[in-house]
């Protein structure tokens, strides 16, 4: 493996297209260094495609996955169907019932290859299964078929339940809760996947409602996967109000913050609003942390990516559901969820983050401190007409714990819209691709990526398509502040 050093030697220009960031086999970002490269992999386009050697894993299938999803293919004598690699007969299952009820003429198969159930889908049925690849995150994690394929060694059970038992304590003195109360999941959508379920099963055929812009799979996961989500952008307590009393969802689901926005609804009023109703809330604290900010008074479940800011990393893709002590169904809540058990985190994802969240407390306060540092110099440049950040959200402060800080993200606008933002994004000297919280910096056009065939709509919502998401790594704050002075200039 190579020891390039992203903090110094960042993968930026077009000679790094495709890139795996960081350049490891389980990366979970890629470098799309140019913006035309972001719009070619929206397009699909194949020269840009052929050169990825990596990919957020819930948007396609990591080297890893994919070779063991030939596999299968070639196996069942099935090339021109999909196959996607599950960890358990379990999942797989789950997955086969969806397409057969959202693709009624689709045909699929499960086939334990390799020892991971691989769902084969046929054309027809291919579009639900990638959709529930994507939505869930419950695929089979790229250090499980690393296993499979003989290129990694399966760590003792023993040594992953301890990793994971060391997590839950971790996470614990994180939210301030008996570690009991945690559960672990491949990923952040998968923990949420299994807060719908838990939620289906307390409140059955009832969609739930989502407020604020949403994060793309956190809307599609219950809208596409579960009851339906309606979405409300309304912040008025007066009409949220009258939006609980029309709608009467199965729950609420807030982000906290807003993926790219950066804005918190006032989650105590919605809370004592949803509450009010027997409506359980549920939140994601994946960009604020829980070492930021404090949820549990106000939220019965929240659900964290362990991906980002956690591990830090990069390459493990984890999530955390979190039950509130305080819940009014606290117990119930318990009781269903210990039922569902759709996927744990693998041993070895377990072992990974268990060794690379050893230091996430003083990393944390770091990143903290690198993105309030280049949001406050942003916002003095000529060449910023905005910059996003939970600093200016009042409902933000309201929830953050003392001595805290806000989170390693900021978006951005530049003065001369979609031009300027293009030639500063292809000039900017640092890794550019999805995901977040790592512990380099990592810049990617948000809207293209998350909302490329729906754009028109996004901008309705108020998010334009020359938006900047930024998440401040780790580098020397005044090289990373020459960076981004150099690109301002063009």
């Amino acid at each position: 493996m190579s020891t390039r050093n992203l903090l110094t030697n960042p993968c930026w220009n077009s000679k790094d297209l495709g890139k795996a960031l960081p350049d490891s086999p389980h990366a979970v970002s890629v470098a799309l260094p140019r913006w035309k490269d972001v719009v070619a992999y929206e397009e699909k386009d194949p020269d840009v495609l052929n050169a990825l050697r990596a990919i957020y894993p819930r948007f396609g299938l990591n080297p890893l996955v994919n070779e063991v999803s030939q596999r299968a293919k070639a196996l069942t004598n099935r090339g021109e169907c999909s196959a996607w690699p599950y960890p358990n007969i379990t999942t797989a299952q789950k997955a086969k019932s969806f397409c057969q009820a959202s693709a009624d003429d689709g045909q699929v198969i499960i086939s334990e290859v390799l020892g991971l159930y691989c769902l084969i889908a046929d054309p027809k049925a291919t579009p639900s299964a990638k959709a529930f690849w994507q939505h869930t995150g419950l695929g089979a994690s790229s250090r499980l078929a690393a296993i499979a394929l003989n290129q990694e060694k399966a760590p003792l059970p023993s040594t992953g339940k301890n990793a994971r038992s060391i997590l839950c304590e971790r996470l614990s003195e994180i939210y301030c809760c008996p570690p009991e109360n945690i559960e672990l999941h491949p990923s952040g959508m998968a923990a949420l996947a299994s807060a719908l379920e838990a939620i289906t099963t307390l409140q059955p055929n009832r969609p739930t409602l989502q407020l604020g812009f949403p994060y793309v799979d956190v809307l599609k996961l219950p809208q596409v996967i579960f009851q339906g989500s309606d979405l409300c952008l309304e912040t008025n307590p007066v009409q949220l109000e009258a939006e609980l009393d029309r709608k009467k969802p199965a729950a609420i689901i807030v982000e906290l913050p807003s993926n790219p926005m950066l804005q918190c609804v006032d989650l105590i009023t919605v809370s004592e609003l949803a509450h009010k109703r027997g409506i359980p809330v549920i939140a994601d604290d994946t960009i604020g942390s829980a070492m930021n900010i404090d949820a549990l008074p106000y939220a019965d479940l929240i659900f964290s990516s362990l991906t980002k800011s956690f591990a830090g990393k990069g390459d493990i893709l984890a999530g955390a559901l979190v039950i509130s002590p305080l819940s009014y169904w606290h117990n119930e809540l318990k009781d269903v969820l210990s039922e569902i058990n759709l996927a744990p985190l693998a041993d070895a994802d377990a072992i990974a983050l268990e060794k690379a969240s050893r230091d996430v407390k003083e990393r944390l306060s770091l990143l903290n401190q690198a993105c309030i540092t280049l949001k406050k110099r942003l916002d003095r440049h000529p060449a910023i007409a905005k910059v996003l950040h939970p600093e200016s959200c009042p409902n933000f402060q309201s929830l953050m714990r003392p001595g805290a800080g806000h989170g390693c993200l900021l978006s951005l606008e530049l003065v001369g819209g979609l031009p300027r933002a293009k030639k500063f994004y292809d000039s900017l000297e640092v890794c550019k691709g999805p995901s977040l919280g790592t512990n380099f910096t990592l810049v990617c056009p948000y809207v293209l990526l998350a909302h490329y065939n729906e754009l028109k709509w996004a901008q309705a919502c108020g998010i334009p398509p020359d938006l900047l998401r930024v998440s401040v790594g780790l580098e020397n704050p005044e090289s990373l502040w020459e960076r981004f002075q150099k690109a301002l200039q063009n």
